[in-house]
């Protein structure tokens, strides 16, 4: 269900690195999930089986960078001159739908399954959300859907905005529009993006949003709270 362990996270995070590093010729990315699902989220056994420092290990941020790893993993997509494209299909929770909403369109079957599942285990989308949900949805929307936790259909998700269209195959569909514009010019594409990330919802700056969503993570781990709102997935 390609869930987001501590490999799961530095891998993709090195991943982005490298595009963005040491691969000029790449004119588009697609993000897709091996198997049954695009992402089933944090692997939250995992994590704890690991301790404390491996929360720390994703909320740390280098003093050289505006991300820390959680964040990163989701935000290195918007800093490609490329577009990314996600292909959705199964489940797509929590950091794994932070990952797809960094992309810069995403496509997903009918019946896949999108939650910003973060509250059942009492905390908030710490992944960047709170930049890519405010060009995507209103405010009301966006905190019932963090707030509730609530899973939704790609039907409902691209009813909400939260997915550029839904397709019965969302990586052929991915496949067609990355070639379409890798016909276009790559300045011009890359000059587009950066475009419309800078001005479509100007105000707070992004490194501003990060840090505030690193504090927040922080107060509540670990905090009486959270540990109840876990205790609960395990019966």
């Amino acid at each position: 269900m390609n869930s987001l362990d501590m490999p799961m996270f530095e891998a993709i995070s090195s991943a982005g690195k490298k595009i963005k590093k040491s691969m000029p010729h790449v004119r588009a990315v697609i993000l897709r999930g091996e198997g049954r699902a695009f992402c089933s989220g944090l692997d939250v056994v995992s994590m704890l089986k690991c301790g404390m420092s491996s929360f720390d290990r994703l909320l740390d941020r280098p003093e050289d960078s505006i991300t820390n790893l959680a964040q990163e993993v989701a935000y290195v997509w918007r800093t490609l001159d490329v577009p990314v494209i996600a292909a959705i299909h199964g489940v797509c929770f929590g950091g794994g739908l932070q990952i797809a909403l960094g992309a810069d369109m995403r496509y997903a079957t009918p019946d896949s399954k999108l939650s910003i599942l973060e509250s059942k285990w009492g905390l908030i989308p710490d992944m960047g959300a709170s930049i890519t949900l405010r060009e995507l949805v209103s405010i009301d929307v966006a905190k019932e859907l963090t707030m509730t936790g609530r899973v939704i259909s790609g039907a409902d998700a691209s009813d909400l905005n939260l997915v550029t269209r839904c397709v019965a195959d969302p990586l052929a569909e991915a496949l067609e529009t990355a070639r379409e514009i890798s016909g276009r010019s790559p300045d011009s594409v890359a000059a587009a993006k950066r475009l419309y990330q800078e001005t479509w919802a100007a105000g707070t700056s992004n490194e501003k949003i990060l840090a505030v969503e690193t504090e927040m993570q922080r107060r509540l781990l670990p905090s009486y709270n959270q540990f109840v709102a876990s205790i609960r997935n395990f019966g």
